[in-house]
């Protein structure tokens, strides 16, 4: 019988950069590296991020700091070459901004030109998958730091290309062990107008079949009126149907779904892209030594971590953690030891972050948060599964339509 998740998450975490660095002291003096004495080796990271433009309806929509992301990666970069230090080892971050409407793949080759094999991407999906195709890129490693869509893990998933996101399955079947946990087993799917919005509820139905929920009703917002001036007269209306648990909304861009809680017919809990959502990082997440990093954030960036600020850390951190453990500086070498079994990292979040092979996803707990408060970490509590809980969350190694990475179980 596996053991409660829980309870294995604590006795397995570790600090990454205290672990780390403690590696590499004490194997340090006698292990064999590549490098002549006093040679520091030189890694290069890129990071290309695009910004798309908010949608012109959504109301009130919140203005992104302008390091939105940029920070995390910088945050990563100084935690790498901490560790590097040991190791002989110098990490430079080699950043460039495309404009909502600008080149992505000129400005992917100026980073392969630079020698950048690692190249972070904070883009769109579509932005992700057209990069993954550029003939430049063969020889790169692509690490998606924020793109969910489900496609780039299954039929446009590349060889080249590593999830530090969560997909969109995965927030969903996060999101559903709790809710079936709770015994809220009754859901009203509200879903906006956007093709993500779909996206996103199809994951949503995915994760009610998996673990035996029920979605009793569904409306999809059409409303062209202004929400912000309207909600207290529209909301209850348009929620008016069967008798259910939760109004699970999916709504990516917050065109309408922050006004819905405390506005609905019946008094009900919400959840999804609003409400109670499920993320890779909240501001009041202190567990598992995330008060730590959560600090050092801070004190860079003058500001709280973000998740897409963890997103493009943890990205970075992929490519640091696997220089320090493979003890190489070797691109080819580093490549081949991030997309095998042995590694591991560790994200602040209760249990190592390890590659599914069959589609280049980072196994990761999820955590559920309210606006103010951390309400708990996905898998739950008994969703077991025979390799590792954290698969319950995604699609598994039966499911995938992959048919570009190796199959083999780590």
């Amino acid at each position: 019988m596996t053991k409660p998740f829980l309870s294995r998450l604590l006795r397995s975490v570790s600090l990454a950069v205290l672990g780390t660095v403690l590696l590499a002291v004490t194997q340090g003096a006698g292990a064999a590296t590549e490098t002549a004495a006093g040679t520091v080796s030189e890694i290069r990271i890129g990071f290309l991020s695009q910004t798309p433009e908010p949608p012109p309806s959504v109301a009130n929509p919140d203005e992104p700091t302008a390091d939105d992301g940029l920070a995390g990666a910088t945050l990563a970069i100084a935690d790498n070459n901490t560790t590097g230090k040991f190791l002989k080892q110098s990490f430079v971050l080699d950043s460039v901004e495309v404009p909502p409407d600008g080149d992505a793949a000129a400005a992917l080759r100026d980073l392969a030109d630079r020698g950048d094999r690692f190249v972070i991407i904070d883009a769109p999906g579509a932005t992700v998958e057209a990069l993954s195709r550029l003939p430049e890129a063969r020889n790169l490693l692509l690490l998606n730091a924020t793109a969910p869509d489900d496609a780039l893990r299954g039929s446009a998933c590349a060889a080249n290309l590593v999830h530090v996101a969560p997909s969109r399955a995965m927030l969903a079947d996060a999101l559903g062990q709790y809710l079936v946990k709770k015994r809220w087993p009754r859901w009203f799917l509200v879903t906006g107008r956007r093709p993500e919005d779909k996206l996103y509820a199809d994951a949503v139905r995915r994760a009610a079949k998996r673990f035996g929920a029920q979605i009793v009703a569904e409306k999809n917002w059409t409303a062209e009126s202004d929400v912000n001036r309207t909600a207290e007269s529209e909301i209850p209306v348009f929620t008016q149907t069967k008798a259910y648990d939760v109004l699970v909304v999916a709504d990516e861009v917050g065109e309408f779904g922050d006004y819905l809680s405390y506005r609905t017919a019946d008094p009900r809990p919400v959840a999804g892209t609003q409400g109670l959502v499920p993320t890779v990082w909240h501001r009041t997440h202190e567990q598992w030594g995330a008060a730590q990093l959560q600090s050092r954030f801070k004190a860079l960036a003058k500001r709280p971590m973000t998740a897409r600020d963890h997103n493009d850390w943890t990205a970075v951190r992929v490519v640091g953690e696997a220089a320090a453990r493979a003890r190489t500086a070797d691109p080819d070498r580093l490549i081949s030891f991030i997309q095998s079994p042995d590694f591991t990292m560790s994200a602040f979040r209760g249990a190592p972050l390890s590659l599914r092979p069959w589609d280049g996803q980072l196994r990761q707990p999820v955590l559920l948060a309210a606006d103010r408060s951390l309400v708990s970490v996905s898998p739950q509590e008994g969703f077991l599964h025979p390799r590792t809980e954290l698969d319950s969350l995604g699609y598994d190694q039966p499911e995938t339509l992959c048919k570009t990475r190796g199959k083999t179980t780590p």
